[in-house]
């Protein structure tokens, strides 16, 4: 399943690039896409594992911009 969410305070290309690579690699996620023109944080994922993959995705993208927050 597919869903697109806004993020607040993306301050850097750069790490817009770096919370890419590292969403990767969240098990179960099979895409990521962050876009620093839109805001925007598109992922693909399991299904059933939407419940464990959001807390995490969270938790990557604050260790790389700590002022980013997934807004919704």
């Amino acid at each position: 399943m597919k869903k697109v969410f806004k993020l607040t305070d993306l301050d850097c290309a750069n790490c817009a690039s770096k919370m890419e690579i590292s969403l990767r690699k969240i098990p179960g996620v099979t895409a990521a896409v962050v876009s620093f023109m839109t805001q925007k944080l598109t992922l693909e994922a399991e299904d059933a594992l939407w419940d464990s993959i959001l807390p995490q995705a969270e938790r990557v993208i604050s260790k790389i911009e700590p002022r980013c927050k997934i807004a919704g």
